[in-house]
């Protein structure tokens, strides 16, 4: 029977080892990884339900055939249960065995090809994203580019941009994307803390340094050490501890309150703002040489409406979340509602969408969120945007570029994303539509 069989699929094409029993095929499948195993029920010394249950961890990639004269359907389903993919009862013509053969083939083929597809999918999600934040649109994916070339070296990094952006989840996003990932993010707000328990908290002190100093307590800044400080609000940290700050910055080290001597550290710093620094320099606020200090490299996070395109991505994203969160089975937007977002001007940004979208996943009994679970003011006017709004430059061709995507986007939103319409609006042809698109990375 296995020479029978050996001619019959080496003549198929197939490249074929024989066993005559189930240990001798354990030695086999230890040295080499094979696509099929035709495997007898019962042999000499190992047979085949064993032999399945000896190489159950060799056999992951390799489809098992079993065959026997004395099968039946127990036998049959006790074989699938252990990862047999087919039973073939004996006697049985050649062409059974090829054609089982060829089941099996295009089976492992749909099989690697929904395992490729999987990973263009996570490889498409991953280029899609930078830490937690998400999004495909050229203005954001802009970001992330330089976020991630930063994330491998330790220089100083100012993110800047108005509130609910992201910015900090850009700064979490380059630490865990950095040398220091295995050590502490620790984030401070210096907005947050009062102006005389400031610098303790952030360089620690002495016991005795003052009243009910009882002890020795570390800083922010020593507790980072090995890892990264995110100093969030930095445009408002007060002018006395600025000089400080400055002097950690240059010397990598601090000084604790009521200590005489230094204490080496090593922390990277990210700062964020979502103050314009330039200006509060000019009002004399803020150090100059701070801020240089500082702005090694920027980081600008546009604000949400500078990339309406991904609107609905990001509501795939925050839905996600929630269904997790709070047990619900929400499937999308609705494309009545999802021109309402597109239309709301956003002045929370990517904070303000994540709190309506939570708002309604609270609030909807149906499968996907309508209109009428959002906000009634939501989308209702959206402010006039004049150039400098989106466009702050002097290139007459980026400025082209610019305001292209930006009519585009808009005819799309104002369609409901009906291409044709939108090309009407726009009064060049749906090719034309079509192709910038596809330069812009706009997908409505």
């Amino acid at each position: 029977m296995r020479h029978m069989l050996a001619a019959l699929l080496q003549k198929s094409g197939y490249q074929v080892d024989t066993a005559s029993d189930g240990a001798e095929a354990v030695n086999l499948v230890d040295q080499t990884l094979y696509d099929f195993i035709l495997c007898d029920l019962k042999m000499p010394g190992m047979g085949g339900m064993e032999f399945i249950d000896s190489a159950r961890d060799k056999l992951w990639e390799s489809t098992v055939i079993m065959m026997s004269a004395f099968g039946t359907l127990d036998t049959a389903v006790e074989a699938m249960k252990k990862g047999a993919y087919d039973f073939i009862s004996k006697p049985f013509k050649p062409d059974e065995v090829l054609l089982t053969l060829k089941k099996a083939e295009e089976r492992e083929s749909l099989k690697r090809e929904n395992r490729w597809l999987k990973e263009r999918i996570r490889k498409i999600q991953q280029s899609y994203s930078f830490g937690t934040m998400v999004g495909r649109s050229p203005v954001i994916q802009a970001v992330f580019r330089l976020a991630e070339k930063v994330a491998f070296y330790d220089t100083t990094v100012l993110i800047t941009g108005e509130s609910g952006t992201g910015k900090e989840l850009i700064a979490r996003g380059i630490h865990a994307k950095g040398d220091r990932s295995g050590n502490a993010l620790v984030p401070v707000n210096c907005g947050g803390i009062p102006e005389n328990l400031l610098e303790s908290e952030l360089f620690g002190y002495k016991r005795g340094a003052f009243t009910g100093a009882d002890r020795d307590k570390m800083g922010l800044f020593e507790a980072a050490n090995g890892g990264t400080i995110f100093l969030d609000e930095i445009g408002e940290l007060p002018l006395s501890l600025q000089v400080k700050l400055l002097r950690v910055l240059q010397e990598d080290e601090i000084r604790r309150v009521g200590d005489a001597a230094t204490r080496k550290i090593d922390v990277r710093v990210i700062a964020a703002t979502a103050r314009d620094l330039e200006k509060a320099v000019a009002e004399g606020v803020f150090r100059e040489d701070l801020y240089y200090r500082l702005n090694v490299v920027q980081i600008r996070v546009p604000p949400l409406r500078e990339w309406p395109e991904d609107i609905a991505l990001l509501c795939r994203h925050f839905i996600n979340l929630f269904n997790e969160k709070f047990g619900k089975e929400i499937k999308g937007v609705s494309t009545a509602a999802l021109k309402i977002l597109q239309r709301h001007h956003w002045p929370g940004n990517i904070r303000e969408l994540e709190n309506v979208i939570e708002r309604s996943v609270v609030l909807s009994d149906d499968p996907v969120l309508m209109p009428e679970h959002f906000p009634p003011e939501l989308g209702r006017s959206r402010p006039e945007m004049g150039i400098e709004s989106f466009f702050d430059g002097y290139s007459l061709k980026e400025a082209q570029r610019t305001f292209e995507h930006h009519l585009i986007v808009k005819a799309l939103q104002e369609t409901g994303g009906n291409r044709t319409q939108a090309a009407k609006l726009l009064e060049i042809s749906h090719p034309s539509l079509l192709s910038k698109m596809k330069l812009y990375g706009i997908d409505l």
